[in-house]
């Protein structure tokens, strides 16, 4: 999955700058301002284009109780206008510059980018810097916007019977958690916010020292440290809440749910708490066990080739689709390990759960063999090219890592961490967190679909 210069301009306090070369490409250099907002910025030459991404590490994690998707709500609301730019505006100045802009909430952060032409930076940073200090946030848009918001919770997840079986699963395995809770929120929640409680939010989390911006493109670094420190170091840093630890208590047996919906097809989620690669300052090199879990997901699940889909889909024919998930980062420190399928017609869900639970036990029993390995890790060497060759991804990886308070030197030797991994250790992590005592099971029971039922519609988004 990120070294040393220095900077004479006196709205710099740290330049922090850390260097980490990637292969074919320049350097990773980084500052801060003294309103403590973070620059990271990748030169890349290859095209007159640029990406901005302004992260706030602020997500649905941070959300209390009875106030769940407000982080969300707010993200569209960024969209609603200052006095300089009144509602609207935004996107069209972007457009109007032949740019591309979007934004995104997730548990552990919300994030806003443009892709444009190169000489089009000053309007994104301008642009950002007015709305990260002087967002309007009136009760008339907000009132038109919740609907927005709630038409894409029911498009999203109610009218998609998986999606509610995802959305108890997470409910289920998470009792204290905050990642229990969906990123969209609860219906009643979004039915009783209000505007003040998107300007709460907004107040808390949207400061200079709660964000890092990250740029990708054919541009030079201490021109964009320049333009920051001149659009961004003025606006004033604020003093942000103690984030309190929120640990998961250990589970103390077997948990299942099942999920009545309208379906055609069946449909379950097993999963486990997993742990994730430590962040901050419990960062730890030896810690392997998260790259082993990555290496077992995609032995299972993955391609054609890998052992789910081949033995159970294609061999046997008793699953229609089948995949694994296992996320090693995070803000949270916790992680799942998930299993997810759909049996053929004729076959019952726990025979497809006996079936999985079979190749899982093979793995513990006789560990992977040399040539999954291979596999695995060859790809893992393509997609890290793959995301090389984008200037988008390129930036989501380094935002993504700062965001989360890992090290972005996991750039550089994640893959070397992945080509260390042992058929042993996979032995390993597979016996110490795949066991049925502490399994999550969440079944998808098809109800009978109404001939009449019109899914909603996709909802206008940002």
């Amino acid at each position: 999955m990120k070294k040393t210069m220095s900077l004479t301009s006196p709205w710099l306090i740290t330049v922090l700058m850390s260097v980490y070369a990637l292969p074919g490409h320049s350097e990773i250099v980084q500052t801060t301002l003294k309103n403590g907002l973070k620059i990271i910025v990748q030169e890349d030459h290859r095209a007159p284009v640029v990406v901005s991404q302004v992260w706030y590490r602020a997500g649905s994690v941070d959300e209390l109780n009875g106030k769940t998707g407000v982080a969300h709500v707010l993200e569209h609301m960024m969209f609603k206008g200052t006095k300089a730019v009144p509602a609207g505006q935004f996107s069209r100045q972007i457009a109007t510059a032949g740019g591309k802009e979007n934004a995104f909430t997730s548990k552990d952060y919300t994030c806003y980018f443009q892709q444009l032409e190169k000489s089009k930076l000053p309007l994104s940073f301008k642009l950002e810097a007015d709305r990260m200090a002087n967002l309007q946030i009136t009760d008339a848009e907000f009132a038109k916007e919740i609907e927005v918001v709630k038409e894409e919770r029911r498009w999203r997840t109610e009218d998609k019977p998986q999606s509610r079986v995802n959305e108890q699963f997470e409910s289920s395995l998470y009792r204290a958690h905050p990642y229990g809770r969906p990123v969209v929120g609860f219906m009643n929640d979004l039915e009783n916010m209000t505007a003040e409680d998107a300007r709460e939010w907004y107040r808390t989390w949207y400061a200079p020292n709660n964000a890092t911006i990250v740029v990708v493109g054919d541009v030079k670094a201490q021109d964009v440290f320049k333009l920051a420190t001149q659009t961004f170091g003025k606006l004033a840093a604020k003093p942000l809440p103690a984030r309190k630890p929120q640990v998961e208590p250990v589970q103390l047996g077997e948990r299942r749910a099942i999920v009545k919906a309208p379906a055609k097809l069946p449909y379950f989620v097993m999963g486990f708490h997993a742990p994730a690669l430590k962040n901050g300052q419990s960062y730890a090199e030896q810690d392997w066990e998260p790259f082993a879990l990555e290496v077992l997901s995609s032995i299972l699940s993955g391609n054609d080739a890998s052992r789910l889909s081949q033995k159970l889909v294609r061999e046997q024919a008793i699953a229609l689709e089948i995949d694994t998930g296992y996320d090693s980062t995070n803000r949270g420190q916790t992680s799942t390990f998930e299993v997810a399928a759909s049996p053929s017609e004729g076959v019952s869900q726990e025979a497809l759960q006996k079936a999985i639970w079979a190749q899982i036990d093979e793995i513990k029993t006789n560990g992977v063999t040399a040539a999954e390995l291979h596999r695995v890790k060859a790809a893992v060497i393509a997609a890290d090219v793959y995301k090389r060759d984008s200037m988008f991804y390129q930036a989501m990886q380094i935002g993504q890592l700062e965001t989360l308070g890992y090290p972005l030197s996991l750039l550089q030797n994640n893959a070397s961490r992945v080509q260390a991994v042992t058929s042993e250790q996979i032995q390993q992590v597979a016996k110490k967190y795949l066991i049925p005592e502490q399994m999550t099971l969440v079944s998808l029971d098809p109800q009978p679909m109404d001939p009449n039922f019109k899914p909603a519609g996709k909802p206008h988004q940002h």
